[in-house]
């Protein structure tokens, strides 16, 4: 076999840099709800990025630790899910192996969230809603759950015909914002949505060959959730629309390096505010 016929067997990286952009991006990641990490995970994060600790070796001392701990304390639940989640997300992150399909995605949720929910990598079987702060407890409308399957099926033909050679830069970025808040509005999954979303469409991206700034997550994970969420919501009756200026800033910033100021506080609908003000006088 000559040498263009053999493959190369993939292994950890040993960049440290990039090693703590993806702790990074996997810890900053659990922000979007409201999950920290231990401090255990803090240090067995810094033995992997010196190369001392395998990723699934991580993960081994995380779970012995936590079958020791009283899962029924809901801060210790909570931190179990994020040390877990972030570890898997860097491990996946850092795997360049990708494949752009529904299926993807419903693996990429069965992997990080396996033996933390007991619905990983399924669809949901019921409609949902989420009381948003920013939309002063109004809900985004998501796909009903029996066509989930078909949404999907939609979203990723289109996408994946779709002829990106005709785009200028910032048309590229609209794109790429609309296309992302397309498959999270579906919301596929009970919980972990937001999570799912990010880790496969940084896949996605890189296997398009953008150099993905993945620490913009570190700080900004609740900025991208907010936006996402103001792409999709509209009460027209109000004179309130959705928007994707906020998603296409986020997106700047990860995939041109700009530094657009991303404020949280200025994806607060203020007209839904000022409703309530206005009934409380």
């Amino acid at each position: 076999m000559s040498d263009e016929e053999n493959y190369i067997i993939e292994h950890e990286t040993t960049d440290v840099v990039k090693k703590k952009i993806l702790w990074n991006t996997g810890i900053g990641l659990n922000k979007v709800d409201n999950l920290e990490p231990s401090e255990m995970l803090l240090n067995l994060a810094k033995k992997n990025i010196k190369g001392e600790l395998k990723y699934h070796e991580v993960e081994n001392l995380l779970n012995t630790h936590y079958e020791t701990q009283n899962l029924n304390d809901i801060v210790v639940k909570k931190e179990k899910e994020c040390d877990i989640v972030s570890t898997r997300i860097a491990q996946i992150l850092e795997d360049d192996s990708f494949g752009f399909s529904p299926i993807t995605l419903r693996n990429i949720h069965r992997y990080l969230f396996k033996d933390i929910y007991d619905f990983a990598g399924n669809y949901r079987e019921c409609n949902i809603t989420k009381k948003e702060k920013i939309l002063n407890g109004e809900t985004v409308k998501y796909v009903n759950y029996q066509d989930i399957e078909s949404y999907f099926d939609y979203d990723f033909k289109e996408e994946k015909k779709f002829d990106f050679s005709k785009l200028n830069e910032e048309e590229l970025i609209m794109h790429i914002a609309k296309f992302t808040s397309s498959i999270w509005q579906v919301h596929p999954f009970r919980e972990g949505n937001t999570r799912t979303t990010a880790v496969f469409i940084q896949k996605y991206l890189n296997n398009m060959g953008f150099d993905v700034h993945n620490d913009i997550f570190k700080d900004n994970s609740v900025f991208f959730r907010n936006a996402l969420v103001r792409s999709n919501y509209g009460n027209f009756p109000k004179g309130i629309y959705p928007t994707f200026d906020y998603l296409v800033m986020f997106f700047e910033n990860l995939l041109q390096g700009k530094k657009n100021e991303l404020n949280n506080d200025e994806l607060y609908v203020k007209k839904l505010f000022d409703r309530q003000e206005e009934s409380e006088r």
